[in-house]
């Protein structure tokens, strides 16, 4: 019988706890909820020994028979930000209808819960989750992630490129965020899940080492490099219309937009030690997964 359910576990962070938690449960103790279970990484999981369960945010239906005798949550956050407080609200009351005794919430980081706030939209739907979970009578955790050191790598394009612009070009000012790498926060998700009881109603606020800023990144990439890469911090206009220029496209750059402003404003600027306390070791540098992507 199954203890523990991962959400998202045929995603990067899901299929990070997975692993992590592995190294400490049996396989059999662990079941993973996946969307088709006809895919290439359902049938891995199935070979290897983990229940595999079938079922979207979208249907709670599915869901209440997905969660069914399982003991603890372990709640991604969905990705499609337009919808994903409804699909929340249908994990959580499924996890009530279920039985779930137990939730763990990815949730993310943030200053201003304001309407103001450039991440606004990003960031409603976490806080209405924390808010419906505190209420619902489970004990939960809530993992109150900083952004990954992965987006870096995703706002900068590959290297072939960087080292063509020889630029970090992005309007986030002088603000710093503490990057944090998705396997250090996957294996502080499954060491709280192995010893779950000792956590339960506490909130995380899980950032990288150090907060830096992305004049700071630059500087890292030029040693990476061996190039000298440049940090512009552009007006609001001037990089939307760089950024279309490249053809990139519109719903990309007001992704970017959005957190560049988020970043600039301070919104990520914590240096919270909940991470190196949770893994008992210092978390990895953004130098480390630079230097894979970049070197």
């Amino acid at each position: 019988m199954s203890t523990y359910l991962i959400t998202g576990a045929t995603g990067g962070l899901g299929s990070s706890v997975v692993e992590h938690l592995s190294k400490n449960k049996k396989p059999s103790e662990i079941a993973v909820l996946v969307r088709d279970a006809a895919s290439d990484q359902a049938k891995e999981y199935q070979s290897k020994g983990f229940e595999v369960r079938v079922a979207d945010y979208d249907t709670k239906e599915k869901l209440i028979e997905a969660f069914k005798n399982i003991e603890i949550l372990y709640f991604v956050s969905g990705s499609n930000i337009d919808s994903r407080t409804v699909q929340h609200k249908n994990v959580v009351d499924a996890a009530i209808q279920a039985g779930v005794q137990h939730v763990l919430y990815t949730s993310a980081g943030r200053k201003d819960e304001s309407q103001n706030s450039p991440v606004a939209v990003v960031m409603d739907a976490h806080v209405k989750t924390e808010n419906c979970l505190k209420d619902s009578g489970m004990a939960y955790t809530i993992l109150r992630h900083n952004l990954y050191t992965e987006v870096i790598a995703l706002f900068l394009g590959e290297k072939e490129a960087l080292l063509q612009s020889k630029t970090v070009f992005l309007p986030t000012g002088d603000g710093k965020t503490a990057f944090a790498l998705r396997d250090d926060l996957a294996e502080a998700g499954a060491l709280i899940l192995k010893d779950a009881a000792q956590h339960q109603n506490k909130i995380y606020t899980l950032d990288g080492p150090e907060a830096i800023d992305f004049r700071k990144v630059a500087q890292i990439l030029s040693d990476i490099t061996e190039e000298e890469i440049n940090y512009v911090s552009p007006d609001v206009d001037t990089f939307k219309t760089t950024m279309a220029s490249n053809g990139v496209p519109e719903d990309i750059i007001g992704m970017m937009l959005g957190f560049s402003l988020g970043i600039a404003q301070g919104e990520f600027n914590s240096e919270s030690k909940d991470l190196e306390y949770l893994l008992g070791r210092k978390p990895r540098a953004v130098a480390n997964l630079l230097e894979q992507i970049y070197a």
